[in-house]
């Protein structure tokens, strides 16, 4: 091996390392696990990525066919989309050496994985195509490490490979632009699709325009460009497209099935109506050119991150006067940077790079393009003899103190992800950028070339500090101790029934509790959660949004009609040790008439003998019901009612009167639903308080519009209401059961000067016609033989009166059902739920799912990778 090849291994492998260890100095500095008892965890990724991991790791592990599809996302759903959204990333692979507590440290370490092989494949394309060589590599390729975008999504995990497929695709598109082989650009594109297509959609845009500038700023002549247009053009076109699309071809087993799963979730909230509108003064921008700019206020909405350090933005900047490049070259990459720069505040342009859709959180996605298209430039410029004279050094002084003054002046005070202290460092570091760039070089290059290392380095290193010091983590013992509990209680669970059943609790960490402890449940975060397991859940009584559900105010009715055997209730009102380890959620008093069946050192496990399986005999008279009520008692009542066959006017919940009501420091009222209270004296507290004594020990139950919970505060006899809080929709509260003849006192705390009492009614449950119902309904059980995540098998004796075999599995096409061996096309009923006609008497089911176009997906993606085998091999030959 030849000096120069050593050197250029050590210098990538520095590469690496450099983000690695900045970055680890960082973990280690906020005592991040595996380093300390804090985690990376955050935001996303501690409320909904790290649950994500858990399932991945427990799939792989235990029970593969739940890649396909999990009973542990919401009621049920499909994987393979969701997969494609979250988890295809092959390096979440390294996640299956640490177990559920301490997933947090296996998290940390593939983040610095991840800023690693940033670093190393912006500085291995870069020494490859002879841009910039030897240790001043690390100028550029730690800044694109660490630019502001990935210190600012670093807990987006599922979204940081593209920072190390991006080089690698661009390698290959400027190889396959300059008639060399198309195989490099066409690999890392399928590779970027199938890791993640989200951001290889904005890559895909992003290459179209580095096309054309490469092919303006690298042919010779304005003569040959002319000869060259129409004579190559239309070869050099085809080979792109043609590459592009065999890219997608290669893909194809993952992005058939997923725009399929995609317009029956996340594709329906496409906006369809775009408008060319500022969506803010551009000017705010200039605040992202501060070291350390930004913070939580930032991630739900806020300007692009694109900071990339002092030296790299005015190299940018400097590549428009470099006579070095052609004219054509500049005026082309001007127009693609006013171009990006417009898509960070025109509304269509945004929505464009977005696919359509507005984010949910951490706006302006693809801001990252922006920061390597300023380092490509700037790698361009900044070569080893590049320096300016004083006429440039003072234009750009006047550039930066022009903009640091507006800031200074017109920004500091309005905005909160600033302030003068970083001001002053980043007008710092850009007079020493100036300074360093003006410098004549004599003599030895290196110590220059290590001053601009040393700003470089420094000055991304001071703004990942500043910018990840405005957040706070969670620490390791609130996820691992709770993750602990919460597997132990589901393990001692599966010991005693490893049936095919959903399990409630009463505490919460996440809404994907569920795939962190790999169980069955009601609960779900995702982008990719279909809207109508929302809308359900929302008509029934229980918190939902757009993308989220949780079953967390259940009732009788709804545990028996989802099959909830069994709930996990915290023990010691979720306390150990003086700390809370399970934050409880729900106030069900009717759980203490169910048995506990067995418990853990945290838990109590209650069993449910009013649950009905996943699938029952009905009546085909719910098929005809529609949700026409705002009432989710009424809504739960005629679901019941219908599938028993009865009248669904026959109500399960009767309206029930208050005892007494004292209005304190409010107008009284008549009516308490519906009416708007005031204050009276607004310095003095205000509230509202309802008593009632119940007249049998049946289940009591309060409904309360969404728009209580922002205006009061709930106690139920001296008690806080626990209870989840973020809901759109009237949700459920059972109050009392088991309670006859005791007071129970109901007190709204008014939270400001008003309070809309939003449906705010008491309602018993009339318990022996929910027993008459649940009997019927019990009668004709399908007993499952075997099942699996995607597979279930049974048998069934429908019972007279019974013409239809419901099933609380959320609708679905990829579910195929047999009934005694023959084909049948399954029914929608509620507008959620798959239920299937059969006539009474004994029957065997079987079904099964699978992803709609994955058997075609990948007949297209083994055909285009055998294709290009043969293609390959062919060449050789002629060679």
């Amino acid at each position: 091996m030849t000096h120069t090849v050593r050197q250029r291994r050590l210098v990538l492998l520095i590469s690496f390392l450099l983000p690695v260890l900045i970055m680890g100095g960082y973990f280690v500095y906020r005592g991040m696990a595996p380093f300390g008892s804090s985690t990376v965890l955050t935001v996303d990724l501690g409320q909904q990525y790290v649950d994500f991991f858990a399932y991945l790791r427990s799939s792989l592990l235990h029970h593969p066919s739940s890649l396909l599809y999990s009973f542990s996302k919401g009621l049920g759903g499909e994987m393979w989309g969701t997969n494609a959204y979250y988890l295809w990333s092959p390096l979440n692979l390294l996640l299956l050496f640490f177990p559920a507590q301490h997933l947090a440290s296996g998290i940390a370490i593939l983040t610095l994985l991840k800023y690693g092989l940033a670093g190393l494949a912006m500085a291995w394309v870069l020494d490859r195509e002879k841009i910039q060589q030897g240790p001043r590599i690390w100028i550029f390729s730690t800044p694109y490490a660490l630019m502001g975008w990935m210190v600012a999504n670093q807990f987006n995990l599922l979204w940081l490979d593209v920072l190390f497929l991006l080089p690698l695709i661009i390698y290959g598109e400027r190889k396959l632009l300059s008639g060399r082989s198309p195989w490099t650009y066409t690999l890392w594109l399928a590779v970027a699709l199938i890791d993640n297509y989200y951001m290889a959609w904005m890559v895909a845009i992003f290459t179209i325009l580095f096309g054309i500038w490469t092919i303006a700023s690298e042919k010779t002549t304005w003569q040959w460009q002319w000869q060259w247009q129409w004579h190559a053009a239309g070869y050099t076109l085809g080979r792109y497209l043609g590459s592009s699309l065999l890219a997608g071809a290669i893909s194809a087993f993952v992005l058939l099935p997923t725009a399929y799963a995609l317009t029956q979730s996340k594709g329906t909230y496409t906006t369809t109506s775009w408008n060319w509108k500022l969506e803010y003064n551009p000017l705010k921008m200039l605040a992202k050119l501060v070291p350390g700019s930004f913070n939580f206020n930032q991630m739900p909405s806020g300007q692009p991150n694109i900071y990339v350090g002092m030296l790299i933005m005015l190299g940018a900047v400097l590549y428009f006067f470099n006579r070095r490049e052609k004219i054509t070259g500049r005026l082309t990459a001007g127009l693609i940077t006013l171009f990006l720069l417009a898509s960070f505040c025109i509304e269509a342009l945004d929505l464009f790079w977005h696919a359509g859709q507005f984010p949910v959180w951490y706006p302006y996605r693809f801001s990252y393009l922006f920061s390597f298209w300023c380092i490509w430039l700037a790698a361009r410029t900044l070569q080893p003899d590049f320096r300016i004279k004083w006429p440039a050094a003072l234009g750009l002084a006047v550039l930066v103190g022009s903009i640091f003054a507006y800031l200074m002046l017109k920004q500091v005070s309005h905005l909160s992800y600033i302030n003068r202290n970083q001001l002053l460092i980043g007008l710092g570091f850009a007079a020493i950028a100036i300074l360093a760039l003006l410098i004549p070089r004599y003599g030895n290059s290196r110590l220059y070339d290590l001053l601009l290392i040393l700003l470089a380095v420094c000055d991304v290193s001071t703004s990942a500090f500043t910018a990840l010091n405005n957040i706070s983590y969670v620490s390791q013992a609130e996820f691992g101790n709770y993750t602990k509990e919460l597997d132990k209680a589901v393990t001692k669970l599966k010991s005693l029934d490893s049936g095919l059943y959903r399990t409630g609790k009463t505490f919460m960490r996440t809404k994907d509790d569920p795939f962190q402890a790999d169980f069955n449940s009601g609960d779900h975060f995702g982008s990719t959660l279909e809207p109508a397991q929302p809308a359900f859940m929302g008509a029934i009584g229980q918190p939902d949004g757009d993308g989220f559900i949780t079953y967390t105010d259940g009732t009788q009715v709804t545990d028996s009609l989802l099959g909830f055997k069994y709930f996990l209730q915290e023990r010691h009102n979720g306390k150990q040790n003086g700390s809370t380890v399970l934050p409880p959620t729900s106030l069900r008093p009717d759980l203490k008439q169910q048995k506990t069946i067995a418990q853990t050192s945290m838990v109590n496990i209650k069993s449910n003998q009013a649950a009905l399986p996943i699938a029952f005999g009905a009546s085909s008279q719910v098929l005809n019901l529609t949700h026409n009520t705002l009432d989710p008692l009424a809504y739960q009542s005629q679901i019941f009612q219908s599938l028993a066959g009865r009248g669904v006017n026959q109500s399960l919940f009767l309206v029930q009167n208050f005892n007494h009501v004292t209005f304190g420091n409010v107008q009284s009222a008549v009516q308490i639903t519906g009416t708007t209270f005031k204050k009276r004296n607004l310095l003095t507290p205000a509230s509202i308080e309802l008593e009632f004594t119940p007249t049998t020990n049946n289940s009591y139950y309060l409904t309360l519009g969404a728009n209580v919970k922002n205006n009061a505060t709930i106690t139920i006899n001296g008690k806080a209401l626990t209870q989840y809080d973020t809901y759109r929709n009237t949700v459920t509260v059972n109050v009392a059961n088991h309670a006859k003849g005791k007071t129970i006192q109901i007190v709204f705390s008014l939270k400001n000067s008003t309070l809309w009492m939003q449906n705010v009614s008491l309602y018993m449950l009339n318990q022996k016609a929910f027993n008459a119902s649940l009997k019927t309904l019990k009668q004709s059980p399908l007993k499952v033989s075997s099942y699996a995540a995607n597979r279930i098998s049974g048998t069934v004796n429908l019972k007279a009166g019974q013409d239809l075999l419901m099933t609380t599995i959320p609708y679905d096409q990829g579910w195929h059902v047999k009934v005694d061996g023959k084909t049948v096309t399954p029914k929608k009923a509620l507008s959620t739920f798959m239920a299937i006609p059969m006539s009474t008497g004994k029957h065997k089911v079987s079904m099964y799912y699978l992803p709609p176009y994955l058997i075609l997906g990948t007949t297209i993606s083994l055909l285009a990778i055998g294709g290009s085998i043969w293609w390959l091999k062919k060449g050789r030959k002629k060679r």
